[in-house]
């Protein structure tokens, strides 16, 4: 891997040491550079599990991605500086309060000094510092999180307006990429997936959030949100651009079928 490239891509010129301190400001900086973004399952582009693929399209053509694509990424970065880590399942919370099947979603477990930490690049709205499997309640970007035990293994939880609400549950059992090929696969190309349904691109900012959810651009800043909608398709190109930094010349929308 060309690590000096990457590390340009999510503009880092820090010290290179697997440390806490490196491991926070590599999560943070790709948190406010790289888009979560689910486009090229509308522009009809297979998503495949290769980390040159990864590299590829989030560095050379900086563009962003989904979870499997971004923590995928950043897990092969990590282990290129020396930190010793893990992948691992989990199942995402609907709007139900159910958790989907294995393999939903891709997490990063970090061991580091003794200490044990969840890093997660690919989650869209979510901390933007690795947190710690201490037991204990912590705040990042703003937001209380809180990872606490559960049948199955452990819970995410984040504080919202008084409440603490689950994000996804996941267990320690170590995975390898491939093993997440067929949920990619359904993430791509199920109705019932939520990906193939709308166009989303977002990332962090300094102060707060900034995301296209099909033809509204939303901004929350120091938690103040603001909304609009798009004129068109070339506002909506124009908008990648200012916003995300993203070029899709002569692109053409189209779902993603079985392949």
């Amino acid at each position: 891997m060309d690590v000096s490239s990457y590390l340009e891509r999510i503009g880092y010129d820090g010290q290179r040491e697997p440390t806490l301190e490196t491991l926070r400001e590599l999560h943070r900086r790709h948190m406010l550079t790289v888009p979560f973004e689910n486009l090229d399952i509308h522009l009809g582009r297979p998503i495949v599990l290769d980390e040159a693929t990864f590299f590829d399209k989030v560095v050379r053509q900086r563009r962003g991605g989904f979870c499997y694509e971004l923590n995928g990424l950043f897990a092969a970065l990590l282990r290129e500086l020396g930190y010793d880590l893990d992948l691992l399942s989990g199942r995402v919370s609907n709007e139900l309060g159910r958790f989907g099947p294995e393999f939903d979603h891709l997490v990063l477990l970090v061991r580091l000094d003794g200490g044990r930490w969840i890093a997660d690049v690919g989650f869209g709205d979510s901390f933007l510092e690795p947190l710690a499997l201490d037991g204990k309640e912590q705040l990042s970007g703003g937001m209380s999180y809180f990872i606490d035990r559960w049948p199955e293994g452990l819970i995410l939880l984040r504080e919202e307006n008084g409440v603490w609400s689950a994000k996804y549950v996941f267990t320690l059992t170590p995975h390898r990429l491939e093993e997440f090929a067929g949920m990619c696969v359904y993430h791509q190309t199920s109705p019932s997936s939520t990906f193939p349904r709308a166009r989303i691109c977002s990332r962090a900012t300094p102060q707060g959030r900034i995301t296209l959810s099909e033809m509204r651009l939303i901004q929350t800043m120091n938690g103040e949100r603001t909304e609009r909608m798009l004129e068109s398709e070339e506002h909506y190109a124009q908008v990648l651009v200012e916003y995300f930094g993203i070029e899709l010349p002569n692109f053409d929308w189209k779902p993603l079928r079985q392949w």
